[in-house]
């Protein structure tokens, strides 16, 4: 259970971190094709025997570079680009784990909605390295993947490398990807990469406060989840997702700046008001 708690604050911080770039950069559909084309890389590690989250690794790379190659060789759009990359690879992924199953003792099911309560202590160390990577990259960089993420063709003019910018926030992404395996699955891990930085973004306003916030929901939503995981015996990954959803709800319904039911009604904003008083003066 201590281990379980360590690896969810964890992932709960460094998904927030990287998924708030995602989120400003409007890049949660690669998040996704990113986190299911992982599947095969994995299986193939399994099969030769070598560290699996390094072969998600390594699949998650290849597979942005499909995409990049897909689209820069033909006139086939980024979305649809990533659509066919995600549903290949994890076909792929699919199709290996069914025919390994048949020989080995592997759980598909563990991969695509996590199992956060059985972690071992290589799982928290391995997790524990990804995230001071990310973290350390994050802290360095931060100034010129913030030039980047909100102006990329001004960060291009401004000469900053806008192509190593994007593929190390790829690097970023997969790392981030293959140490939350273990707590939501690949199915879920983009929820998790979205859902809290996306909350965060409906309070505050500036990157760095979207990334402590969002790293709190985050955080938050994973310790509760493992512990209603743990007492009502549910999937780890589904209910962490649930916990950070309902906190999205909130903030959507109640935000104090964007919230469904805080919002100025129409007759309150300043064009209204100011309509209101001429036709009081033209009365």
């Amino acid at each position: 259970m201590q281990r379980s708690l360590v690896i969810a604050i964890i992932v709960g911080i460094i998904c927030a971190l990287v998924g708030s770039y995602l989120m400003v950069r409007r890049l949660a559909m690669l998040g996704d094709a990113v986190s299911h084309a992982v599947l095969p890389g994995l299986a193939i590690a399994f099969m030769l025997g070598g560290n699996i989250y390094i072969g998600a690794f390594a699949s998650g790379i290849v597979s942005t570079m499909a995409i990049a190659w897909i689209q820069t060789r033909s006139r086939i759009k980024e979305d649809a680009a990533m659509s066919i990359v995600l549903s290949s690879f994890f076909a792929l992924g699919i199709a290996m784990i069914t025919v390994l199953q048949k020989s080995n003792k592997i759980d598909l099911l563990h991969f695509l909605f996590g199992n956060i309560l059985g972690v071992s202590g290589a799982d928290v160390r391995d997790t524990a390295i990804v995230a001071v990577l990310v973290t350390v990259a994050i802290g360095v960089f931060y100034k010129e993947l913030l030039f980047y993420t909100f102006d990329p063709e001004g960060a291009e003019a401004a000469g900053l490398p806008v192509n190593l910018l994007n593929f190390g926030l790829t690097i970023l992404m997969a790392l981030t990807i293959v140490a939350s395996l273990k707590t939501v699955g690949l199915a879920l891990v983009l929820s998790l990469l979205i859902t809290p930085g996306a909350t965060a973004y409906l309070i505050v306003k500036r990157l760095h406060e979207v990334m402590f916030l969002g790293a709190g929901f985050g955080v938050v939503s994973s310790i509760s989840g493992m512990y209603l995981s743990y007492y009502y015996n549910l999937p780890s990954g589904p209910a962490i997702v649930l916990v950070a959803t309902v906190f999205f709800i909130v903030a959507f319904c109640f935000s104090p700046r964007h919230g469904l039911f805080t919002q100025p009604r129409p007759s309150q904003h300043p064009e209204w008001r100011i309509l209101k008083e001429l036709r009081e003066l033209l009365r």
